[in-house]
């Protein structure tokens, strides 16, 4: 098993272990601590997700933001594993998808909609002080990470994490792309320091 595949999934069973209270409180902390982030208060087009499970909470931000006036994009899941995008607007025109997923009902915008955005939201299970994420392993954020790098985008990368999963090395490959800062219901933080 590698390095990566063991991390991932020691960081999923300890997720297995939160109560649906815990995921609850963490997520208003974690909306708190992401809006004091200033690549999120400047932000006008930020591309997020929506939590599912015991992933970090977003539906708390998610909904700050859209209150705030930001034009909030989210993924849909494409046959290829390749994330196209929707614009949020409300929880009430969320829908189940594969999966397990909640995706927004309104129109598609096409994969390249994501390069419009000032920030970019990662779902992970991990990250160290370099930058280096680790994600689920289905490769969808390798895609738009690197969709983003050859159209030469910078937008602020910043993952959403539990406390505990902020560690001190995730194995590194090469198409590996750091992320700027990382937001646990401790605070946000900036990485690649």
């Amino acid at each position: 098993m590698s390095g990566k595949a063991a991390l991932r999934r020691e960081l999923l069973a300890a997720r297995r272990l939160l109560t649906s209270e815990d995921v609850r409180n963490a997520a208003a902390v974690l909306a708190s601590a992401a809006q004091d982030l200033p690549e999120l208060t400047e932000a006008r087009t930020v591309a997020a997700y929506v939590s599912v499970g015991r992933e970090p909470g977003t539906h708390a931000l998610l909904d700050a933001l859209r209150a705030r006036g930001v034009r909030v994009l989210l993924p849909v899941l494409m046959a290829d594993n390749d994330l196209d995008w929707a614009a949020f607007e409300g929880a009430e025109h969320l829908v189940p998808a594969g999966r397990g997923l909640l995706e927004p009902d309104g129109a598609r915008l096409g994969p390249r909609a994501v390069l419009d955005a000032d920030a970019v939201l990662l779902p992970g299970l991990a990250v160290d002080r370099r930058g280096t994420r680790l994600g689920r392993g289905g490769g969808s954020y390798d895609r738009v990470l690197a969709r983003l790098a050859a159209a030469g985008a910078d937008p602020a990368l910043i993952v959403l994490l539990y406390d505990d999963e902020v560690v001190a090395l995730v194995p590194e490959e090469p198409h590996d792309h750091p992320v700027d800062a990382v937001v646990t219901p401790a605070g946000a933080r900036r990485l690649r320091t």
